[in-house]
């Protein structure tokens, strides 16, 4: 069942009573930060019955009470035993945390979406994953194309008042192939009253489709983040979930979804994910041709076809008298039908669509971008292909947005071009991976370098002489700017270097130095970065007592260099001659 608007009261509700109550009593034991408080009415049974309609829609539910599914997520410990106060097993799902690729990839798009556009609802994506999985097993195990929409349609029961809610068709069989009744539509099961205001284009192909798992996870998400709620509190996750389905069973088992994909999953090839295989109205007695097991046989047998009393085997007829008919034959089983093939189905192989070289300097945007081009076995190019690229390895790059995964549709040429690089301050190489959604098939791997910020040019800030008395220090610091082709060269890694002589780029063992953290001389400086300006100021230089004059030399990324002369001499006399001590007798033009 999807979003759940008005009361619900199913009818069969007393026959599934335990089993309901067994499932509600396994859910509020896993459910994180379940409560325990009545949402609803609850019958002498202990079946939920809705609590009064919490939206004004029309229609009064959403899905029309549509099933969901109620297997829950493992437990880490073992098996439970039977309820001794219900004596009913509780019923387990299997331990399968994979999504499939497509589905996944259609909640956390939802997720950023509403993280840009509804800041305050801090919805996370396993919400909408947890809400999937109950609602339509994950797409039916991420039965999907190459755009997200589901391989035929997934539908709830028709909505003729006939144990669900009577809701007459609202769209024409648009949706739902139905033009009497609305049914519940898709991966997140809408019902297309509900779709007419809440659906959404997740997928940016000028639509939206209940049956496409980007247009409904979008349209989910912003449906639960309606009436301002913060789905970070407590109170406004559960009064989401409750609105979805205003069940306290509902609340518990997405709840433990939820938490459960918290814990860590993993993507899993489109179609190959595991289907639940208990729904809520599984005791729910079925209408149909579907026969019911016969009663147990009460005395004697009844005597098989041409057998005497005694048991034995009539003699055999003479010809032309008749003969016994022969038992017709037994009906074959009906083919299932084969699913139409998708674009994906055809796909061999990806292969490069002539990417340049992908290199770029830290902090800088790509100028080149990733083309990959999808072929069949024929080297024929496919077109509605989603692509999936992936960045991996030791870096800090990512896609232009902050993404590191990024799916994009082939175009009519068969070629899906990738968002556009962005470098990180991390220098060295990483790889991007190109592969098919939903098919495992071979892809194309692609290698991006990321190198140092680099500067040409490197000059003082100023022109005043570095000067100092021996074991003084400089009154002025070392400032330099850096350009690269006259721009600005910001955040360029640099080293400076106290050196021998303009032929020796050696360290100097004596004359000025640096002061490390803890106060002794240091006369070689790494680490040092350019400013968002391009400037670099140097900490405080300090001279020991050999006089003289020395080199500093200060060398970027890129190879700008600069040479700063210092000069280390006493303080000269008040009569200019150096060496001296300033005499202490004032002088005669000081006097009188």
């Amino acid at each position: 069942m999807a979003a759940h608007f008005g009361s619900r009261l199913r009818k069969g509700a007393a026959t599934t009573a335990v089993a309901a109550a067994a499932v509600a009593a396994l859910s509020a034991s896993q459910a994180p930060g379940a409560t325990g408080e009545d949402h609803g009415r609850q019958t002498a049974a202990g079946a939920a019955t809705a609590a009064p309609d919490l939206t004004t829609d029309s229609s009064g539910d959403a899905t029309g009470s549509s099933p969901y599914y109620t297997d829950l997520p493992p437990l880490n410990s073992p098996e439970p035993s039977p309820s001794s106060s219900i004596g009913t097993p509780v019923v387990r799902g299997g331990s399968e945390a994979g999504i499939p690729a497509t589905v996944l990839d259609a909640y956390k798009r939802a997720e950023a979406e509403l993280r840009a556009s509804k800041p305050g609802c801090n919805l996370p994506w396993q919400l909408l994953a947890a809400i999937g999985k109950v609602e339509s097993g994950q797409a039916r195990g991420g039965r999907v194309d190459a755009n997200g929409t589901t391989l035929g349609r997934i539908l709830g029961p028709q909505l003729d008042g006939n144990g669900f809610a009577l809701i007459p068709d609202t769209d024409h069989g648009a949706y739902d192939g139905n033009s009497r009744y609305d049914q519940a539509v898709g991966p997140m099961q809408f019902i297309p009253s509900t779709w007419a205001w809440a659906g959404r284009d997740g997928n940016d192909d000028g639509k939206s489709d209940p049956n496409n798992i980007y247009d409904a996870a979008l349209a989910a998400g912003h449906y639960l983040c309606r009436n301002d709620w913060d789905m970070s509190s407590t109170a406004g996750l559960h009064s989401a979930i409750l609105s979805y389905n205003n069940s306290q069973d509902y609340l518990n088992l997405v709840l433990n979804w939820v938490d459960y994909y918290r814990k860590g999953t993993h993507t899993v090839p489109d179609g190959t994910g595991p289907v639940p295989e208990h729904r809520s109205d599984d005791s729910t007695p079925h209408h149909g041709t579907s026969p019911k097991p016969s009663d147990p046989p009460s005395g004697k047998p009844h005597r098989k076809p041409h057998e005497k009393p005694d048991g034995k085997p009539d003699e055999p007829r003479e010809p032309g008298g008749g003969e016994s008919p022969k038992p017709p034959a037994p009906p074959k089983p009906p083919v299932p039908p084969t699913p139409p093939q998708t674009p994906t189905d055809t796909v061999d192989h990806l292969e490069d669509a002539g990417t340049a070289k992908l290199t770029a300097t830290a902090g800088d945007a790509f100028a080149e971008r990733i083309g990959t081009r999808a072929e069949t076995k024929a080297g024929k190019t496919v077109g509605k292909v989603r692509v999936r690229f992936t960045i991996t390895g030791d870096t800090d790059a990512t896609f232009v947005g902050g993404e590191r995964v990024a799916a994009v549709a082939t175009d009519a040429k068969g070629t899906a071009h990738a968002p556009a690089l962005q470098a990180g301050e991390k220098t060295g190489t990483f790889k991007i991976t190109a592969t098919v959604v939903g098919r495992p098939v071979k892809g194309v791997d692609y290698t991006a370098a990321v190198t140092e910020r680099t500067a040409d040019t490197l000059a003082r800030t100023g022109d005043t002489p570095l000067t100092c008395t021996p074991g003084g220090e400089f009154a002025d610091q070392v400032q330099l700017k850096a350009t690269f082709k006259g721009a600005v060269a910001d955040k360029v890694a640099a080293t400076a270097t106290l050196i021998k002589s303009d032929t020796d780029a050696t360290e100097n063992d004596k004359g000025p130095y640096f002061k490390d953290a803890d106060g002794k001389p240091v006369r070689t400086l790494t680490g040092l970065r350019t400013d968002g300006k391009g400037l670099l100021t140097l900490p405080k230089l300090y001279a020991d007592d050999t006089t003289g004059t020395y080199l500093l030399r200060v060398t970027t990324a890129g190879g700008a260099t600069l040479t700063v002369e210092l000069k280390v001499a006493p303080a000269a006399d008040s009569s200019g001659d150096p060496g001296t001590t300033p005499s202490a007798t004032p002088s005669p033009s000081a006097s009188g």
